[in-house]
């Protein structure tokens, strides 16, 4: 059985952690249908349970390193 899934569209603000209400960076689709969002915190915390559940895992917490580089570059100047 193929499982065909939909590009799944970026996080926002609006998107909050289903642990602590923290703008989530993690949206994992679960095997079982659904999804659940998370906070790189707890993306990290939970990561090894979730795998185990994922059919696919959303992870744009690089998006976190992204705003720290460009924040420190644009006080440089």
């Amino acid at each position: 059985m193929t499982t065909v899934l939909t590009p799944a569209s970026p996080l926002t603000a609006a998107d909050r952690c289903d642990r602590c209400g923290a703008q989530a960076y993690l949206r994992v689709v679960l095997i079982s249908g659904g999804e659940l969002l998370f906070c790189a915190h707890h993306g990290r915390k939970f990561e090894p349970e979730l795998k185990k559940i994922a059919a696919e895992i959303q992870d744009e917490t690089d998006r976190l390193t992204a705003v720290q580089t460009a924040t420190a570059d644009e006080e440089q100047h």
